[in-house]
């Protein structure tokens, strides 16, 4: 059996010199990062970001991961699509994992966690799960309901204002969640469409070039019919232009 929950989180805190509460924070991939540079020192923590809020920045994190584990030659799968999920289950085995890997290799030197950090900033968020709703908002919606269990002033010049006070707040706090939750899938769209992009301009160059020698390549044409299939209800309207730009 592994370590529980609250020894292994003493453990990295205590390590990494950060406060993290939840194992599922381990998901975004920093922690695990710099767990490996106690140990082998070489990690390019600048390029490591500890407090990382969005997937794509998660997923960054793991690909340092995977080229530590592979210039050392860690032969330990790296499950990324799951752990960045930030699951409680997924992140415990990892990180039980990554306990044993460091107390059978750490050579007990001492391991300046901030410095090695450059003070770079390691907030991470308390919850990194899908958006829900505010605390206190599934009973203050109903502006004219009371809650259930809740106490009603019966004195005080205030007593009439608190509930749409209340609502007001939370409806600005979702509004924010929300905003800062889009914000970062447009940059995870962005993050992948340029990756297709790429893809795209080096088939399409591939096969120029054979076909100007009079050859072909099937399995070119293959991630070209991928990349150009559409699902229904994404299909390109007949006779609409489009833009180069806009392939997927």
């Amino acid at each position: 059996m592994g370590e529980s929950r609250t020894e292994l989180l003493a453990w990295l805190n205590d390590l990494l010199q950060v406060n993290y509460t939840k194992v599922e924070q381990c998901g975004t991939g920093g922690a695990y990062c710099q767990i490996m540079d106690s140990v082998f020192g070489d990690v390019p923590m600048a390029r490591v970001k500890m407090n990382a809020k969005h997937e794509y920045e998660f997923i960054a994190n793991f690909k340092i991961l995977q080229n530590v584990f592979r210039s050392h030659k860690v032969e330990k799968p790296i499950v990324v699509e799951k752990l960045v999920k930030c699951k409680m289950q997924d992140n415990l085995e990892f990180l039980q994992w990554i306990k044993r890997f460091w107390d059978t290799n750490y050579g007990g030197q001492g391991y300046d966690a901030v410095a090695r950090r450059r003070g770079a900033p390691t907030d991470t968020p308390a919850t990194i799960a899908p958006l829900a709703p505010s605390r206190g908002s599934s009973t203050t919606l109903h502006t004219g309901a009371p809650r259930a269990g809740g106490r009603t002033p019966i004195s005080g010049h205030r007593a009439g204002s608190t509930q749409p006070n209340e609502l007001v707040q939370n409806l600005q706090a979702q509004l924010r969640e929300m905003s800062t939750h889009l914000e970062g899938l447009e940059k995870e769209r962005d993050f992948y469409f340029s990756k297709l992009r790429d893809i795209e301009i080096l088939v399409q160059g591939q096969l120029e070039a054979l076909e100007a020698e009079g050859k072909d390549d099937p399995l070119m044409r293959d991630i070209q019919k991928i990349l150009y299939s559409t699902e229904e209800g994404f299909e390109v309207p007949e006779g609409g232009a489009v833009d180069e730009e806009e392939t997927f």
